[in-house]
């Protein structure tokens, strides 16, 4: 599924030693890849044969968050300002990575690496009751009239508020994945 986590991000136990320093999402070559938020473009250009496109997020601290991304095919200079959701460019074809083909997302603040999943998170979800709501009912077969489940996103003060297309989906994938149970099964009590 396009977007889907691939891999995690695996930090080294130590700074040198070996890792995984960000996530790899699901994508194939030729789809276009779109800034996570709002910021400047600090570097797009190849790297050891690879093209590379990092963003400086906007209002996010001394040193700011700079986001990565590869192998993509730029299509924005450095110096670019770009919007959340912008295309940045579009996933190359590289095989060694991910042989399927994937994008390599990563997050730094100055030397440190940090897990990108981190932009989408908004703090602890908490459980309010809902009153005076009905409950959604079952759609029958053929009728489309079901309520459909709709997602927000927090506040625009925040660096990851705005996400891109891929990231988003990418988070929905995730956590569907982490905390989905069979149809029908109640939660304990």
């Amino acid at each position: 599924m396009p977007g889907a986590v691939e891999r995690g991000w695996e930090p080294p136990p130590v700074r040198w030693a070996a890792g995984h320093r960000g996530v790899d999402l699901v994508a194939r070559p030729g789809d276009p890849v779109r800034a996570v938020a709002a910021g400047r473009v600090s570097f797009a250009g190849r790297v050891a044969g690879r093209g590379v496109v990092s963003i400086e997020l906007a209002a996010t601290g001394d040193p700011p968050l700079r986001v990565t991304y590869e192998p993509v095919g730029a299509s924005v200079r450095e110096g670019d300002r770009v919007a959340a959701g912008d295309v940045v460019g579009v996933l190359e074809s590289e095989g060694r990575h991910c042989p399927a083909g994937c994008l390599h997302w990563g997050l730094r603040r100055g030397e440190a690496y940090l897990d990108p999943l981190s932009l989408l998170r908004h703090g602890p979800s908490r459980l309010l009751p809902v009153l005076g709501v009905p409950l959604p009912r079952e759609p029958t077969a053929g009728s489309g009239d079901g309520v459909r489940p709709t997602a927000a996103v927090g506040g625009a003060s925040s660096a990851g508020a705005a996400v891109g297309a891929v990231a988003l989906a990418a988070a929905a994938v995730w956590a569907h994945r982490r905390h989905a149970r069979p149809r029908g099964e109640r939660p304990s009590a």
